[in-house]
């Protein structure tokens, strides 16, 4: 399989349905999806599933993420404290769209209580197919890191 098609998925218990939706349409797609959970609706701590998912994206063993928390707030800080990640809190299309071309983003933030399934789709679609545009972004991504 190529990394173009392996991802990363986690969730908290807000997330837990979208993440479990998301995993079924990810694999009908063909993609290979590596859950770092949570595997239950129970009541959880969003960075204990964040910060596996981090590692294994600064690790290289997977290119690119999605993560979900109720508001997709408290998610999205916790992945963006590593210093290889770009996390983007993503509620349309169009802002996944540019996360990835001026942000090079790696993993895409959803607040899972205000999407519905389609919207969610749609957004993770834009996401998996913007390239990063380079150029005077290339500058800025160099810049984000503290050093």
């Amino acid at each position: 399989m190529t990394d173009n098609k392996k991802i990363g998925i986690a969730s908290d218990h807000a997330g837990y349905e979208l993440k479990e939706f998301l995993i079924g349409y990810l694999g009908a797609k063909g993609f290979d999806v590596h859950d770092f959970g949570t595997d239950s609706p129970e009541s959880t701590d969003y960075p204990d599933y964040a910060h596996p998912l981090a590692t294994a994206i600064e690790q290289g063993e997977l290119p690119r993420g999605l993560a979900m928390c109720g508001s997709g707030n408290g998610i999205n800080m916790t992945l963006n404290k590593h210093q290889g990640i770009r996390s983007a809190l993503c509620w349309t299309p169009e802002i996944a769209s540019l996360a990835r071309a001026h942000n090079d983003a790696n993993v895409c933030t959803l607040p899972a209580r205000y999407l519905t399934n389609d919207e969610a789709i749609q957004i993770v679609e834009e996401f998996l197919n913007t390239p990063f545009e380079g150029g005077r972004h290339q500058r800025r991504i160099e810049k984000i890191p503290v050093r």
